[in-house]
């Protein structure tokens, strides 16, 4: 049994949500948590509610126990660019793309 939660349309760039992923994969969810309160990244953030979201669907939706559970699997894949454009000088203008990120976390339960 897995449960699963995403975030999609994040608005943070997939390689700096990948380092902060990298971090929890295959940990204890207890211990996931404490790595993402104490890592200064931004991505830090938006994937601490994620892995929340995540042990709330194992709890009430697959009755799974949460002292068991452990990120099984996390991965981030590029979602949609913004594309903006920055006036520079002598009239130019510099592309800008400001990259979104779908994300993923699946946890399971230790036998």
């Amino acid at each position: 049994m897995e449960a699963r939660a995403y975030l999609n349309y994040a608005r943070i760039a997939p390689r700096k949500v990948q380092i902060v992923l990298d971090l929890i994969r295959n940990k204890p969810v207890d211990v996931a948590m404490a790595t993402l309160k104490l890592t200064p990244k931004a991505a830090c953030e938006p994937l601490e509610k994620l892995l929340k979201s995540a042990m709330a669907n194992a709890e009430n939706n697959h009755n799974m126990d949460k002292n068991n559970l452990y990120v099984a699997e996390c991965f981030v894949c590029p979602g949609p660019i913004l594309k903006r454009i920055r006036p520079r000088a002598q009239g130019r203008a510099f592309k800008v793309l400001k990259r979104t990120s779908h994300i993923t976390i699946v946890l399971k339960e230790k036998e």
